[in-house]
């Protein structure tokens, strides 16, 4: 693994000195919908390896603009954020079939735009948290793969999982928090199909969490998570760890003392140097 400078300014990396941006790539089209991806990747003689942002916002808003991970691309990383359809326009499995899409087609364009896919890692926060998680336990699980892009022939396999606050296991969180996932106060009641059915569909709750697909196959994940935090439960990345550790994979939990749903500690400071390391540990 290569570095960069690691006190380049952020400023620099923005204005371009030392990186190359592409913007709103269309990666696929699905129902007149344009799904679409930015790319920043760093100046470099070699290629880089690839992370996926994916942002949060409830699977029904959001966007991926301004990654708060953007840092990393002076590790040595290039940086892909991606979107994906939201509840209001399609509901589970679709958001997990956008993000696997997404992952095919960066794979399929690697050499055009100068990094290397051969080894991704998937970070986001909250319900991108959620998606990347997913991304990383559903591996070559078909009926997640769908056909998103085109470029089935390319892995939607990703090697790494960082997760902000992501809920990981929708049974959980019904019983935990019935005022939350079984209402609109949560995005994912839109997305496990209570908005199109009046109620959040059993069989959605397992196959959406990250959860049920654990294996000893599953890739390394790093969870940060408030222990104030009152939307998403601290339990959700507990019971993430535990599965990790029945099946002998490595898992990281970094506890957030008095952290909330969200917010900038989780990207400074000490937990930046922690997702960094993890990330450089990881990374060919």
């Amino acid at each position: 693994m290569f570095n960069l400078d690691p006190l380049l300014p952020l400023r620099e990396l923005l204005q371009g000195k030392t990186t190359i941006t592409h913007r709103d790539l269309v990666f696929a089209s699905v129902d007149g919908i344009r799904l679409t991806l930015d790319l920043i990747i760093p100046r470099s003689d070699r290629k880089p390896p690839l992370l996926i942002w994916i942002h949060g916002g409830g699977w029904r808003t959001g966007s991926k603009a301004k990654p708060p991970i953007r840092r990393l691309i002076s590790e040595g990383f290039a940086l892909a954020s991606i979107s994906h359809r939201f509840t209001q326009q399609a509901i589970f499995p679709a958001q997990i079939h956008d993000c696997k899409g997404a992952v095919r087609w960066l794979r399929a364009h690697q050499n055009e735009y100068g990094y290397d896919a051969r080894w991704i890692g998937a970070v986001g926060s909250s319900s991108g948290g959620h998606l990347a998680m997913l991304l990383g336990t559903s591996g070559g699980v078909e009926e997640l793969e769908g056909d998103v892009g085109h470029c089935t022939s390319e892995s939607s396999k990703v090697q790494c999982v960082v997760s902000h606050f992501g809920p990981a296991d929708f049974r959980l969180r019904g019983r935990t928090q019935p005022d939350i996932a079984y209402t609109e106060k949560s995005g994912s009641f839109a997305m496990l199909g209570g908005m199109r059915y009046g109620k959040v569909l059993p069989e959605l709750e397992v196959a959406a969490s990250p959860v049920t697909y654990v294996s000893d196959d599953s890739p390394p994940i790093l969870l940060f998570h408030g222990t104030n935090d009152q939307f998403v439960l601290f339990d959700q990345s507990e019971c993430m760890v535990r599965a990790y550790e029945q099946v002998g994979r490595p898992a990281q939990l970094v506890a957030v003392p008095g952290a909330g749903h969200g917010g900038t500690v989780f990207y400074w400071g000490e937990h930046f140097d922690t997702m960094r390391d993890f990330l450089l540990k990881h990374a060919p």
